[in-house]
């Protein structure tokens, strides 16, 4: 079966039988020499900047991916409360965390 993650606090029908704490994964990520070349180029002539989103995108997959392998372990059925967040803690380096309440699901017959 796979991972329920879902932004809200319950899934409907399918009420919590435990609460197993804290999911989270966390990816520190920064523009290759190539990237920072190619998004500069594109902060230079405005608009969106490809370059940076798709790297954007790739670490907040990374991050939910660990996010979920880390409920995985803790044996969880569903990722409740399910949030990103980002902190650019040095220039050009940017944290990219995935977290929620993992949480293991009554039985359904």
């Amino acid at each position: 079966m796979e991972m329920i993650v879902t932004t809200g606090n319950e899934i409907q029908g399918r009420p919590v039988a435990q609460y197993l704490g804290n999911a989270s994964g966390i990816v520190v990520r920064s523009a290759s020499i190539p990237q920072a070349i190619a998004g500069g180029l594109g902060k230079f002539i405005g608009g969106n900047v490809e370059t940076y989103a798709k790297l954007c995108a790739q670490a907040r997959q990374d991050a939910f991916a660990r996010m979920v392998s880390d409920a995985s372990q803790q044996k969880a059925d569903a990722i409740l409360a399910f949030r990103y967040d980002a902190t650019e803690f040095s220039p050009g380096v940017t944290e990219v965390l995935a977290y929620g309440t993992a949480v293991k699901l009554t039985k359904v017959d």
